[in-house]
């Protein structure tokens, strides 16, 4: 077959052979020597043409399988499936649930990595099995993984990593890693990792409010101890510091409950945004005049709550996103710490 004459084995290269398969047949297609629905050839011509055992390339062409860019027909061989394709960087952006915020950090990440490159999404629901089968299934396909870690127990609560998911990832090589978000696994040197510290955040953040907050009579959290996609439980415990900081009176309270008892004077930190909802709309009903009678401050920003002037306290999911695509860009590996910040509005 006359397309083998366009694929490159340098036998001298470090680079291992099934790679430089998957590299030359993303490369031609790339520049357009390959199409889509083009036949390729088979695993054993292949393999008979370049000297190279037939497990070499079968992993290879899995890893193209993998990606989708090419597909297998039974009985007539394999073909190109996708012409749109970038020779550089292939990315597998692995994140924990699909939230207005998190969407933030990914599109704000595709949008600085560029155009030359590729990137794939997957959702795993906080699940460990899940995570686990999207690593497995997605080894050696990509030349970076993007991963969030937010894991649930049995019970709904939120666990940061299980020895399963550290084996996994450390699987990883870690010139491909990339953790973000939350960085509470010890993995080590020699990686990306962008990160939020979740219970100092929150603590630092509610201090930089402290002149109006503290003129509310008592503070109340809702911090949901079982949930379908869990918080980690440092946000509650840097919440706590700093009301007994600050000898404060707070309460928490697992959700916002219906026809719950408002008073005069309270001051509500909502985490999740359909406690958010429910708040707003029995403030509303009792005829508080939010930011005199009661205050209302949210977890994490979204343009809505910029839009309806709702006070928030949150990380910088725009810059996580940036920063993490201008590290791959620029090759770069370390550590580095998200701002998170009291933006105050009217709800206060």
């Amino acid at each position: 077959m006359n397309k083998l004459k366009y694929i490159e084995i340098d036998e001298d290269s470090r680079v291992p052979k099934y790679r430089q398969i998957v590299d030359s047949i993303i490369h031609n297609i790339a520049i357009g020597n390959l199409s889509m629905d083009e036949k390729i050839p088979s695993i054993n011509m292949f393999s008979e043409e370049f000297y190279l055992s037939r497990d070499t390339v079968e992993k290879a062409y899995n890893i193209l399988k993998e990606r989708k860019i090419i597909s297998s027909i039974r009985g007539k061989g394999y073909y190109i499936t996708r012409t749109k394709l970038i020779a550089k960087k292939n990315v597998l952006f692995v994140v924990n649930k699909m939230s207005s915020y998190k969407m933030r950090i990914y599109n704000s990440f595709i949008d600085t990595i560029g155009t030359n490159s590729h990137t794939d999404i997957q959702i795993y629901h906080c699940d460990e099995s899940l995570f686990l089968n999207i690593l497995e299934k997605n080894k050696s396909a990509y030349d970076y993984y993007v991963i969030m870690t937010h894991f649930k127990t049995n019970d709904l609560k939120h666990i940061s990593f299980t020895d399963e998911v550290v084996s996994a990832i450390k699987k990883i090589p870690k010139e491909k890693l990339v953790i973000i978000d939350n960085v509470k696994l010890d993995i080590g040197g020699g990686i990306i990792e962008i990160f939020q510290d979740f219970e100092n955040d929150i603590y630092n953040a509610l201090k930089q409010g402290i002149e109006k907050i503290s003129t509310y009579k008592k503070i109340v959290l809702f911090y949901p101890e079982k949930s379908v996609h869990p918080y980690p439980r440092r946000i509650l415990h840097g919440f706590k510091k700093f009301c007994v900081e600050f000898s404060l009176d707070f309460e928490v309270l697992d959700e916002v409950y219906e026809d719950m008892v408002i008073k005069n004077g309270d001051l509500f930190i909502a985490i999740e945004e359909a406690d958010l909802v429910n708040l707003m709309k029995q403030i509303r009903e009792n005829e508080f005049v939010l930011g005199e009678d009661v205050g209302v401050i949210s977890y994490n920003e979204t343009p809505l709550k910029e839009l309806l002037g709702i006070t928030v306290i949150s990380t910088d999911f725009k810059l996580m996103g940036e920063t993490a695509a201008a590290m791959i860009l620029n090759n770069e590996k370390g550590r580095v710490k998200i701002p998170f910040r009291f933006i105050d509005r009217n709800s206060i």
